[in-house]
Order: C-alpha cells, then sequence, then structure tokens
C-alpha cells in the first residue's frame, strides 16, 4: 500500500495515474481539483504549484487519457512542467470558455464538496465555482472517499512514526502526573499552566512538534473539552483536584503522523465514587466502539458514523446524552484532524467507509458542571485487524497520592 506520505512524495504524472485507476475502479467519470488563493489544501498537496497562486486554477484528471491543466497567464511559471495538457487564460470569459471545452463530454465529476456541507473537512470548493459546473451541465459529487484514499491512509513508515508518537505521548503522561504528585507532596504551588508548559517543553525534549499546546484542567474546567489554559486564566493544582490532560503531537521529521491521548487522574489517595462512577461509562462507551470495530471488521462494511452510534449509545442509554457534546473520534495523519474518516454521527454524519490504512481516534466523554471526563486512545484500521495503537488503556482514573 501507498500512503499519504509516501503519495505526496511521488511526481505528479505517477499520482495522476493511480487516481485514475481508481476512477475506472469506482466508476467516476474524472476528478477537478480547483484552487483559490490557497482556500482548498487538497488541490495544493496534490499538484503543489510553485511560488505565489492568486488567480484560480484547475487540474482536471479524466478516467482515461492526459489531465488537463488551466492557469492564469500571469501564473503559468508556477507550474511548469505540470504533466498533462495545459492551457491559459486571461480573461473570467476565456476561462470559463476553456473550463467548459476541458469538461466536454463528463457529466459527473468529483471535487472538494460535500452536500449540505456534512464534511467540512472535504467541503473546500464555492458554492459559485460549483453552480458554474451545474451550468455546463454537469453533475459535481463529493470527492470525499478519494481524498480519504489518497490524503490519510498510512504506509508502514507513515505507521511507525505514529507508534512513536504515542509512545513517547505515554511517557510524557507518566512524567506530568509524577510532576504534579511530587509537587502536592512537597507542598510546592503547581498550576494548569505550568503543567501545560511543562508538557510543550517536554515535545522538545522527545523531537515532537504541535499545533497547539496541551489541555490541562481541574474541576470544572474539565468539563469544558476545549478549555485551554493561559497565562493569564489558570488554576492552581490541589489536593482533592480532578484532573484532566489531552496530549497530541508528532514527530519533528516530514511525514510524521501524530499521536493523540486523553487520560485523567485525582489528586489524591482514593477516587470519589462520583468521578469513578463516570469515567466507568466513558470507558465503556470507548471500549464497545473498538469491540464493534474488532468484531466487524472482516465480516462488513463498516462506515464512521456507525461507530459513533455505538459508543454514543453506551452514554445515551445511561441518560448522560446530553453531556456527550461532540463526536466520539476524529481522522489522524499528518494533521491531528487528517482528512480521512471521522466517527461521527453527532456534529457530521460520516458516511465515509473505515478503510485499510486510515487512523482515527475514539474519544467519548460526559461533561458536567463541576468537573468532566474523556477516554481518549488511538486507532489503526490495518489491511486484517483494528489495532488500538495508543496502549496500555486507562483502565481507571488514577489516584496520584496513592
Amino acid at each position: 500500500m501507498v500512503g499519504t506520505v509516501a503519495f505526496a512524495k511521488q511526481d505528479l504524472e505517477t499520482k495522476a495515474k493511480a487516481v485514475q485507476k481508481y476512477l475506472k475502479e469506482n466508476k467516476i467519470s474524472g476528478w477537478l481539483l480547483y484552487d483559490f488563493h490557497g482556500n482548498n489544501p487538497v488541490a495544493t498537496e496534490f499538484v503543489q504549484p510553485k511560488g505565489m497562486q492568486t488567480r484560480r486554477w484547475y487540474y482536471f484528471i479524466p478516467q482515461s487519457g492526459s489531465p488537463w491543466g488551466l492557469i492564469h497567464r500571469i501564473e503559468q511559471a508556477n507550474f511548469k512542467g505540470l504533466y498533462g495538457n495545459l492551457e491559459v487564460y486571461s480573461s473570467w470569459e476565456e476561462q470559463k470558455r476553456k473550463l467548459k471545452e476541458i469538461l466536454a463530454g463528463h457529466k459527473e465529476i468529483a471535487m472538494e464538496y460535500s452536500p449540505l456541507n456534512a464534511i467540512p473537512y472535504v467541503s473546500r470548493v464555492d458554492a459559485g465555482t460549483i453552480e458554474l459546473l451545474k451550468s455546463f451541465g454537469l453533475k459535481v459529487i463529493s470527492s470525499a472517499d478519494l481524498v480519504q484514499y489518497f490524503q490519510a491512509r498510512w504506509d508502514k513508515e507513515a505507521y511507525l512514526t505514529h507508534k512513536e508518537a504515542v509512545n513517547a505521548l505515554m511517557e510524557i503522561k507518566d512524567k506530568t502526573f509524577k510532576l504534579v504528585r511530587d509537587k502536592i507532596k512537597a507542598n510546592q504551588k503547581i498550576t494548569e499552566y505550568d503543567l501545560q508548559q511543562f508538557i510543550w517543553n517536554q515535545y522538545k525534549q522527545y523531537q515532537m512538534i504541535s499545533d497547539y499546546p496541551p489541555i490541562c484542567a481541574v474541576n470544572e474546567n474539565a468539563g469544558n473539552p476545549h478549555y485551554e489554559p493561559t497565562k493569564e486564566n489558570h488554576q492552581e493544582i490541589k489536593k482533592g483536584d480532578f484532573l484532566l490532560i489531552d496530549i497530541w503531537a508528532k514527530k519533528d521529521r516530514s511525514g510524521s503522523i501524530y499521536g493523540d491521548i486523553t487520560w485523567t487522574a485525582y489528586v489524591g489517595e482514593k477516587v470519589p465514587e462520583k468521578y469513578v462512577m463516570i469515567f466507568n461509562l466513558v470507558k465503556e462507551a470507548r471500549d464497545e466502539a473498538v469491540k464493534f470495530l474488532k468484531d466487524n471488521w472482516k465480516k462488513k462494511t463498516i462506515h464512521g458514523w456507525q461507530v459513533d452510534d455505538v459508543s454514543r449509545g453506551v452514554i445515551k442509554k445511561a441518560g448522560y446524552a446530553d453531556f456527550f457534546t461532540h463526536r466520539t473520534g476524529h481522522s489522524i495523519a499528518t494533521e491531528v484532524h487528517g482528512n480521512g474518516v471521522n466517527i461521527d454521527n453527532f456534529e457530521t454524519k460520516d458516511e465515509r467507509k473505515i478503510i485499510p490504512g486510515v487512523g482515527f481516534s475514539i474519544e467519548p466523554g460526559i461533561y458536567l458542571k463541576n468537573f468532566g471526563v474523556r477516554s481518549e486512545i488511538d486507532v489503526y484500521a490495518g489491511e486484517d485487524s483494528i489495532e488500538v495503537t495508543s496502549l496500555p488503556l486507562q483502565t481507571e482514573i488514577i489516584p496520584l497520592l496513592k
């Protein structure tokens, strides 16, 4: 399997021919990549134009035959050596006419479009451009499956970078909890922000990078899924507090895949029952999602929304549906929120198939007024099996002072 990292490094001719093979197998007439001012990262990652792009450009890959590029005259040097045929335009009339000529004979083409904006990660093409293509008599379908296949799958090299990341994050997690334990036992002050900065510096020690600082939250702040402590706004961590950390990072190397985990602890000797009860529900929701994946992986096609239903169903049955306020999981790739299938039938209904080679998180949560619990693991869909990559699983809230 050629994964997203290796695929991105291939020359445009090799990539275009791989796409044509996919188009034939899936009976899709063609894929039209379009960008304006970097609004479509799917297109720019695929074509990889050079220099400044301030005008609209198109790259059409038909099911058979040579691809076509349509570029503004003043920027054709940025597409030098483009594989396939090249047309240039200056005026809007010329652009419209030549685009129509390039697409002549096709009835249905794929673009970065998602009906009703169901999958925002893919919905990159503006409505006006869709209207333009419809005026040519074309039907535009979503390229969501195409994008996942070519930009979200991990090959062996990518998988190994992910394993490096999660193994490092596990060590950082242990060091983080030890720091809290040591500070509290020594009667020394430590805050959420101190902890966040400690983890941030640990990333550097492990030669890792991340798009944002980690989440370190106590008590009611843990009830805010995307709480972010800052130098000005944070709480001190004290004995008797409930503590949640959510850490995500990747190795500082080109093509590395993120790891993303969330663990919880109690700053005391014995975890109060109110925390244990909620944690056990979240743990069950997490584990039922994994069980569903493992039980059905070789038996039938699994869609992202189905896994969300399984996990969410556990929390709903227990009466906490209104307190699980986000999707069950997200795609993981070279970005922490990748372009693959999400485990989601809540924020969106992700009808994409879970295909071999993709990775994603499973992270159910329950968020109450005074605290919130989330347990996040990473999962890889292999050719033959489902693998939880971020082992060991958290099985209980850690009593830090025990």
